[in-house]
C-alpha cells in the first residue's frame, strides 16, 4: 500500500509541474494579446511579481518628458487660428482643457500670447 500512495503523489506532482508550466505559458499570451501592463499602482491578477523597469536616467526629473511639448502645441495653435479658445485648443490637442488653464499664463509670462476675452492671440514677438 506505501508503494502505491508513493507512486501516485510522484505522479501528482509530475502533473503539478507540468500543469504549472503551461499556466505560465498561457498566461505569457494572454498578456501578449491583451497587453501585460494593468496600470499603476494594480496589482496582477494572479498575485504574480509585476516586471521590473529600467532604472531612470539621472538628472531627468520624474514623469516628465521636458520641452514643454503641450505648451508648444499649444503655442502652435494660436500662431496658426488667432483668437482660439481653452476649450477648442483643449479638443485640438484632444486633452482635458484644465491642463491647459496652467499652461497658457506660462506662455503669457514668457510674452508669447495674450489673451483678449476669452480668446488667445500669438504677440507680435512671438
Amino acid at each position: 500500500m506505501a508503494g502505491f500512495v508513493d507512486s501516485t503523489v510522484k505522479d501528482i506532482d509530475n502533473r503539478l509541474s507540468e500543469l504549472k508550466l503551461e499556466v505560465t505559458k498561457l498566461e505569457a499570451a494572454r498578456a501578449a494579446l491583451v497587453g501585460g501592463r494593468r496600470g499603476p499602482g494594480r496589482p496582477a491578477a494572479n498575485g504574480a511579481t509585476p516586471a521590473r523597469r529600467p532604472a531612470r536616467r539621472a538628472g531627468r526629473p520624474r514623469g516628465r518628458r521636458g520641452g514643454n511639448t503641450r505648451a508648444n502645441q499649444a503655442l502652435e495653435l494660436v500662431r496658426t487660428q488667432p483668437g482660439i479658445t481653452i476649450p477648442e485648443i483643449a479638443e485640438s490637442l484632444k486633452i482635458e482643457p484644465n491642463y491647459l488653464y496652467r499652461v497658457m499664463p506660462k506662455l503669457v509670462d514668457d510674452g508669447q500670447v495674450t489673451r483678449d476675452g476669452q480668446g488667445w492671440h500669438p504677440t507680435k514677438a512671438a
